[in-house]
C-alpha cells in the first residue's frame, strides 16, 4: 500500500524538461525509418516531374539557350517548380505543356511540400509528444519494476522478468549509458537515462509506485549506494541486489536490500560443477530459464491442500513461504500447510509448438 508520503514524494513527470532523460517505447517504425521514407517519397515526386518534362520537352522553352530540354534542364526545372522558387527560366509554353504543368506538376508540388512541411513539423512536435506520453505512462503506471543498469546481468533480469508474463511497459531501465537505453527501448521497455545513485532519478523512474527494484550495477560499491537511496525514498520496496564479491553482502544487508545475488561465485559455483557433474549445472540453467523445460514457479496454497503435507502434493515442491520466512519442504514446520502459505514448486513449461 502506498502511504501518503511517498505520494507526496512524487516529483510531476509532465514537466517538459523530462524530455530526454525519460523515454518511451517507439510504436511504431522507427525514425530513421519513417525519414527515409519521406525523403524517398520526396525523391520519386522530383524524380517524376522531371521525366514528365522530359519526356514534354517540345513543350517547354529555356530562355537562357537555344537547345532542346535535356534530362539534366528538365530535373533543374523540376527542382526549381517543385521548391516554389520558380526562376523562370524554363516555362512551358505550349498549352499541351501547360496542361500538363496543371494537372501534373502542381499536385507533386504539393505532395513535395506536404512531405517536407510534415517532417518539419513531426520533428518540431516530437519533444511535445514525448511529454504527453510520459505524463499519460506516470498517470497510470503502477507495482512496475526498477531495473537499474541494463549490462549482462540487467538484460538477464529483465528477460526473466518477461518471461514470466510481466508486460515490457511495466518495466523501466535506468541507465547512462546511450547505448544500453537504445538496446532495451527496442524491446518496449521504459528508459531513464541518469545515475541511480541520485533520489531525483529514482523518482523519475517512478520508485514511490514501483513493486520491486533490481540493483545489477557493474561496481559494489554503486550497489550499496543505489540500495540506500532507494530504501531511504521508498522503505517499502523490494530490493533485489547483485554484487560481485561475498564479503559485500553484509553491506548490502544492513543498506536495506531484501535479496543479495553473488554474482561472481554463483558462477564459480557452476563453474566448479561443471567440471565434475555438467549435467547438474544444466538442470540448473533449465530451471533458471523461464521459457524452455522446467522453471521454479510460486503459487498460493489451495483450499484442498490445507493441511496436508507439502511432499505429499502432485507438484515438486523445493519450499514453503509462511509470512516473510522461508522453509525447506522438509522443515517439520511446515509438515502441514496452512491458509496463506506460498509453494515454492517446479513447473513444466510449455512450448508454443506443444500446445
Amino acid at each position: 500500500m502506498v502511504t501518503d508520503h511517498r505520494r507526496t514524494t512524487r516529483r510531476p513527470l509532465a514537466d517538459p524538461s523530462l524530455v530526454g532523460l525519460i523515454r518511451m517505447p517507439e510504436t511504431g517504425a522507427s525514425p530513421a525509418i519513417a525519414l527515409l521514407r519521406r525523403v524517398f517519397t520526396a525523391f520519386s515526386a522530383l524524380a517524376a516531374a522531371a521525366i514528365v518534362v522530359w519526356l514534354s520537352g517540345d513543350g517547354y522553352v529555356d530562355n537562357n539557350s537555344d537547345t532542346p530540354i535535356s534530362l539534366g534542364d528538365a530535373f533543374y526545372y523540376a527542382t526549381v517548380s517543385l521548391s516554389t522558387t520558380g526562376y523562370g527560366d524554363i516555362v512551358p509554353v505550349t498549352p499541351e505543356a501547360r496542361l500538363l504543368t496543371t494537372i501534373v506538376i502542381t499536385p507533386l508540388r504539393l505532395l513535395f511540400l506536404i512531405v517536407l512541411v510534415g517532417t518539419t513539423v513531426e520533428l518540431l512536435t516530437e519533444r511535445s509528444r514525448q511529454a504527453v506520453r510520459i505524463d499519460r505512462w506516470s498517470r497510470h503506471v503502477r507495482n512496475h519494476t526498477i531495473v537499474v543498469g541494463y549490462g549482462t546481468k540487467g538484460r538477464a533480469a529483465v528477460e526473466t522478468l518477461l518471461g514470466d508474463g510481466a508486460e515490457p511497459s511495466d518495466i523501466v531501465v535506468v541507465d547512462t549509458d546511450r547505448t544500453q537505453l537504445d538496446a532495451a527501448s527496442a524491446l518496449g521497455l521504459v528508459t531513464v537515462t541518469g545515475n541511480a545513485t541520485r533520489s531525483s532519478v529514482l523518482r523519475i523512474a517512478g520508485l514511490a509506485q514501483a513493486s520491486a527494484i533490481v540493483v545489477a550495477t557493474n561496481r559494489d560499491d554503486t550497489a550499496v549506494l543505489v540500495t540506500l537511496t532507494a530504501r531511504e525514498l521508498a522503505p517499502d520496496v523490494r530490493i533485489v541486489a547483485s554484487v560481485r564479491e561475498s564479503e559485500n553482502v553484509h553491506l548490502l544487508r544492513q543498506s536495506g536490500a531484501n535479496s543479495v545475488i553473488v554474482s561472481a561465485e554463483t558462477a564459480g559455483r557452476l563453474l566448479g560443477m561443471a567440471t565434475t557433474t555438467p549435467s547438474v549445472v544444466e538442470v540448473v540453467e533449465d530451471l533458471l530459464t523461464p521459457d524452455a523445460g522446467f522453471a521454479i514457479s510460486e503459487r498460493s496454497v489451495e483450499e484442498s491442500e490445507v493441511g496436508g503435507s507439502p511432499r505429499h502434493l502432485a507438484d515438486i515442491v523445493l519450499g514453503v513461504v509462511r509470512g516473510e520466512d522461508l522453509f525447506r519442504v522438509d522443515a517439520s514446520a511446515v509438515d502441514a500447510l496452512e491458509r496463506g502459505d506460498r509453494l515454492l514448486y517446479i513447473r513444466k513449461v510449455t512450448l508454443p509448438d506443444e500446445d
